[in-house]
């Protein structure tokens, strides 16, 4: 199978969970994003100059996009799904983006809790939402002065009309187990989804009123977890999945969910749109066959081979001297045979799966498959 094409039940797949798909009313003129290496489209490249090797971004893009992946992100197919451009992210300055129809300001490696000193990004969710009250207030400046910026930055009612998308806090916990106890992490939720709240409250007294909120996937499902905590099979569940880790995702799920219903209630002019992540990407694991993968857990571009092709001293397209000898974390030969990129991240075969999944409004609270007048177009 060539690299960059898709099985012919992948593509069966994707097309019957679309004649589902009968409709939500996704016409927005804007979205604003926030969120960590799941949304990410070249914010922390852009913001710590960070290096993106080949072959990520070898399928669509033929080259690194700033996006961890082998080519789109669910984002990208969601706002392909709703006829909009890709994002441009809000660091990335050269180029003359275009933030007419929104701007991310997610960036990978990113937490909602405030950054430390040893954390991957400092773009944490507070820092995401400053960046955008900076953009906004920008936008508006530049608008007022001429109209020549009208094609570059979007319309004022873009903000109240507009959908803010978040996907953050799979770091939050993934972060917290190389020093904490799990009973530790479990205590910890709350106070994360209080700072997730309180940025929220901020993009509501903005003026935001359309919120998507994706709660977080299966963390003991990626081969960086089963790697580093997953050597004793007693912690693995009957996926091969390491057990604490997905307890830490329930958990924080719940809560989550817990905490949008009472957003449902509190801003009763507001929607706000609950997204279950988790239930999708633990389904597509556990019947990985059936939607034409081969490899549930393996990553494809890595080093080390099986069962996880996975070593955190070599990333994705890099090359190493370990123990005198240089070694190279290439990609597979066919990445939509694997659902796991780089043992951290999901291919764009699998990225695909998710979003149309999505896209059936089954995996929505409130749901919206009677209420959506759009089809996700595959490009293959």
């Amino acid at each position: 199978m060539a690299p960059n094409s898709f099985s012919v039940l992948q593509i069966l797949t994707f097309l019957i969970c679309l004649t589902h798909a009968n409709s939500i009313d996704f016409n927005y003129p804007a979205v604003f994003n926030f969120g960590d290496s799941n949304s990410d489209t070249g914010g922390l490249v852009a913001g710590l100059a960070e290096r993106l090797d080949p072959p990520n971004g070898q399928i669509y893009f033929q080259k690194p996009s700033g996006r961890f992946c082998d080519g789109r992100l669910i984002i990208d197919f969601l706002l392909d799904a709703m006829d909009m451009p890709f994002l441009n992210a809000y660091l990335e300055a050269i180029g003359a983006p275009s933030f007419k129809k929104g701007c991310n300001f997610a960036a990978a490696g990113s937490t909602i809790l405030p950054a430390t000193a040893s954390s991957v990004s400092p773009f944490s969710f507070g820092i995401q939402v400053a960046q955008f009250l900076r953009f906004k207030a920008r936008v508006l400046e530049l608008k007022a002065k001429s109209k020549k910026f009208d094609k570059y930055l979007p319309s004022e009612d873009y903000f109240a009309k507009g959908l803010y998308m978040f996907d953050i806090g799979q770091n939050d916990l993934a972060g917290a187990f190389y020093s904490k106890t799990l009973d530790q992490i479990l205590a910890s939720i709350p106070t994360i989804l209080t700072e997730f709240e309180n940025g929220i409250k901020k993009l509501y007294d903005q003026g935001g009123r359309n919120f998507w909120i994706h709660n977080t996937g299966p963390l003991g499902c990626l081969a960086q977890n089963i790697a580093k905590f997953g050597t004793d099979p007693s912690k693995l569940d009957e996926l091969g999945c390491v057990s604490s880790h997905n307890q830490a995702s329930r958990l924080l799920n719940l809560q989550l969910h817990a905490l949008c219903k009472k957003l449902q209630g509190q801003y009763s002019d507001a929607n706000v749109t609950h997204v279950d992540i988790f239930t999708i990407k633990s389904n597509l694991i556990a019947n990985y066959s059936r939607y034409g993968f081969e490899q549930p857990l393996m990553a494809c571009c890595g080093y080390g081979g099986p069962p996880l092709n996975y070593d955190s001293r070599v990333a994705c397209g890099l090359t190493k001297v370990l123990n005198g000898s240089s070694v190279t974390a290439n990609g597979c030969n066919d990445s939509t045979e694997y659902i796991n990129w780089d043992g951290i991240h999901y291919t764009e075969a699998a990225n695909q799966y998710v979003s149309s999944q999505i896209l059936t409004g089954k995996y929505s609270d409130p749901p919206f498959a009677d209420k959506m007048p759009f089809l996700l177009k595959l490009k293959f």
